[in-house]
């Protein structure tokens, strides 16, 4: 890393990232693709081709490789040809109710008598219950497959096995020390578990099980049925869920992944799926990124979940009728709507209980209230985090029981704190990965839960509160800021967690004019850049801001400034050019 700035006009350090050999100063743009690959990593050019061209051909694994893979494909086709029936188990989030949508239309495209359990929030909470176990036994299901869940429900699962019913687990949540003694347990968290793929989402660990079991169908005498059956369905048309998961899940967007992400956008554009294509219409989506998969698609499915259950989301995905599909699309997008009510007004409330931890020096931040909406948890947890850089943790109580959802930063895996909390007796139930937990607690505990949570977070951070500072992928001249560079930068498509989209700062621009936009709380305005052309910047949220007082003042005007953001293609009224969307800068 290089600095480049000790002070910005926010008071936060800039650096650059740079590799050995590396000259100092601005990146010419002719380099900087291979520039920003190097930096990350990918430094030979046979990996860089392979990273620019992501297919799931390229990346796809033998799915042999992941631990019990090769059992639960054989339990699974074991009940499909016997005919019996089938309980998928997911989710109540967007990776958990895509997880269980491949299953149930693969499953139906088999011809198999499939039924489907999505629990509840607030009702039943994460991960299997006692009571929809039984309703599975008593329904006639022989095999219960798990989706996104199952890899701490030991009890249950022995509850279920004790009815007769085979339980197959696929999950990538981590795992306690001892896993359920299921027919197969399918995670690539398994200590024991070789695959490398922990990187999976949920929907990954499901598509890689449906490749198997398809696999060992085509292996055995299935009859002419099964055998077209099997032919006609392409299990590639799934993807546009798979990437769907993937992205709302903030999995990184690396190796299989990646591909899973490039290829499922390529079949959400084809807008074969009558649910995603109305939804799409509804939320006025024309082309389908990262971000509308992510900030507009996913909230939307989630929502329902959220508030009350997630069952409509997964009818919406699943239903071939036009009608219905209309009808669930529109109850999404008003849920959201509702959702985004009490976020908002719980978020106000949380900002301030922050703000008094932030000041107290502390390295997480812990907040609960009296019966907030459970459902919105973890989005005021993931905006906190990003607000102040700590791991952030909120959570609701009623009737004497804590439960919360918490988000973290780079270098904290929370996951594995709740995990070491769960194992201290401190929470009754919790779980999840590095980046994103959940946990439930008796209401006594809540000061050792939150004294727990600080230590465990300062013990991984080496007692150094986090500070907030940006490290830019490249320092470039404003004048070679250009649509010609925001198309060469497309190539590093699909950006997300893992993939960021490339942050830029850029010298030598001239102050032209700033001006107010968008309700009174966004800017816009451009810059003269070494060149002579101009160059536009929006800059969301930085009215009121040092940033925003600083553009907007008029004796500012003329001034050189640095600017720190990311370019992208603009294209309003028909003209399409480059536009920068600044997130800070520096004099």
């Amino acid at each position: 890393m290089r600095k480049v700035v000790d002070k910005s006009i926010l008071g936060r350090v800039w650096t650059v990232a740079t590799y050995p050999g590396e000259d100092d100063g601005p990146c010419p743009t002719d380099n900087l693709l291979q520039k920003i690959l190097i930096s990350r990593g990918i430094t030979d050019m046979a990996g860089m081709e392979k990273f620019l061209n992501p297919s799931v051909k390229e990346y796809m694994p033998n799915p042999s490789v992941l631990r019990d893979m090769d059992v639960g494909a054989s339990v699974i086709a074991d009940a499909v040809l016997a005919g019996d029936k089938i309980a998928v188990y997911g989710d109540y989030d967007v990776d958990g109710i895509t997880s269980t949508a491949i299953f149930v239309k693969y499953l139906r495209a088999l011809g198999c008598d499939v039924i489907w359990h999505l629990p509840t929030r607030e009702g039943e909470g994460y991960g299997l219950n006692i009571n929809a176990i039984d309703e599975i036994a008593h329904s006639g299901a022989r095999l219960l497959i798990t989706v996104d869940c199952g890899i701490s429900c030991v009890e249950e699962v022995e509850y279920a096995k004790s009815l007769g019913v085979r339980v197959v687990v696929t999950d990538h949540h981590s795992p306690d020390s001892i896993l359920p003694v299921a027919d197969a347990v399918i995670n690539p968290k398994r200590v024991d578990d070789t695959s490398g793929l922990s990187y999976l989402a949920g929907v990954g660990v499901a598509f890689l099980t449906l490749v198997a079991l398809r696999r060992e169908l085509k292996m055995r005498d299935v009859g002419a049925d099964m055998a077209r059956r099997i032919a006609d369905t392409n299990l590639m048309n799934y993807l546009d869920l798979v990437a769907l998961g993937t992205i709302c899940d903030t999995m990184p967007l690396i190796e299989l992944n990646r591909a899973f992400v490039a290829t499922g956008l390529k079949v959400l554009e084809l807008r074969n799926n009558l649910g995603l294509r109305t939804l799409m219409d509804v939320a006025e989506i024309k082309k389908p990124s990262v971000y509308s998969v992510g900030f507009v698609i996913g909230p939307r499915l989630n929502a329902a979940g959220r508030l009350d259950s997630a069952s409509p989301a997964l009818d919406l995905l699943l239903t071939d009728n036009p009608l219905i599909a209309n009808d669930l699309a529109h109850k999404l997008h008003q849920m959201n709507h509702d959702r985004i009510d009490i976020q908002n007004a719980i978020m106000l409330v949380a900002t301030d209980m922050a703000e008094q931890y932030r000041n107290a020096g502390r390295c997480s931040l812990f907040v609960c209230g009296d019966n907030w909406h459970g459902g919105v948890m973890g989005i005021i947890a993931g905006r906190l985090k990003d607000k102040y850089n700590l791991p952030s943790c909120v959570a609701t109580r009623a009737d004497g029981v804590i439960n919360g959802s918490g988000r973290s930063v780079t270098g904290v895996d929370l996951g594995k704190i709740i995990h070491d909390a769960l194992a201290a007796g401190i929470i009754s139930e919790g779980g999840g990965h590095a980046a994103a937990a959940g946990f439930s607690l008796p209401a006594e505990n809540e000061a050792l839960f939150c004294d727990f949570l600080e230590n465990a977070v300062r013990a991984q951070l080496n007692g150094v509160v986090p500070h907030i500072e940006y490290c830019a992928d490249a320092e470039i001249d404003a004048g070679g800021a250009t649509l010609k560079l925001v198309h060469k930068l497309d190539a590093l498509e699909p950006f997300g967690q893992g993939n960021p989209e490339p942050l830029l700062i850029l010298r030598g621009a001239t102050l032209r004019y700033a001006s107010v936009t968008g309700h009174g709380m966004h800017l816009r305005g451009s810059v003269t850049t070494s060149s002579g052309a101009q160059l536009a910047f929006v800059g969301f949220n930085l009215v009121g801001t040092p940033v925003g007082d600083f553009l907007l003042d008029g004796a500012n005007t003329n001034t050189k400034i640095m600017m720190l953001g990311k370019l992208k293609e603009n294209d309003f009224n028909g003209r399409v050019s480059a536009q920068f969307f600044l997130e800070d800068i520096a004099v």
